[in-house]
């Protein structure tokens, strides 16, 4: 998986997308949320759910279904009055993204055994075959050490760069449109 760090930069960059007056704290606080809660399924393997089950790591967690449902739930909840609405359907959608965006990161990961995209309908795993992330130790005390410097330093050139490229990129639209 990648980190948390990794994840969490995804939605932001992402939100970055709305206009300044609805990047909100809770917008973004969702966003965070969303793009970190796929890898709460590790809490399985101290049940002794195995990693390739479906419940397992990186399994319905992380399919395209849970991205959509988690998506359209936290929009329900927190933007009820909008569901129904263009604004609505954007939220939807950009929950969606910010959680599926987990499961594409996972993808392009050095390690594991894959990510079950279509589950539950395909529990296969898959990868994607261009895999530059290092894969991020499971666990605070594997994370804060040399393993978890090495992913920090990956996520920087693979998930950072292309973020700040993307808001810069936003950046220049906005204030383009604004100069004409």
């Amino acid at each position: 998986m990648a980190s948390i760090f990794g994840h969490a930069f995804v939605s932001v960059a992402l939100g970055k997308s709305f206009p300044k007056k609805h990047q909100t704290f809770k917008l973004f606080l969702i966003a965070i949320i969303c793009a970190v809660l796929p890898d709460a399924d590790v809490i399985g393997l101290q049940f002794g759910i195995s990693y390739g089950s479906f419940w397992g790591h990186r399994g319905f967690s992380h399919s395209i279904l849970f991205a959509l449902l988690l998506g359209i739930i936290v929009t329900f909840i927190f933007y009820r009055k909008q569901l129904f609405t263009t604004k609505g359907l954007i939220l939807l959608l950009f929950f969606f993204l910010c959680t599926a965006s987990h499961s594409i990161l996972d993808a392009m990961t050095s390690g594991g055994k894959g990510v079950a995209f279509f589950s539950p309908f395909n529990n296969a795993r898959y990868f994607f075959p261009w895999r530059p992330i290092k894969v991020s130790p499971i666990g605070i005390s594997r994370f804060f050490s040399e393993r978890g410097v090495k992913v920090i330093l990956s996520e920087l050139i693979w998930i950072g760069i292309p973020g700040l490229i993307y808001m810069t990129i936003i950046f220049t639209i906005r204030k383009f449109r604004k100069n004409n």
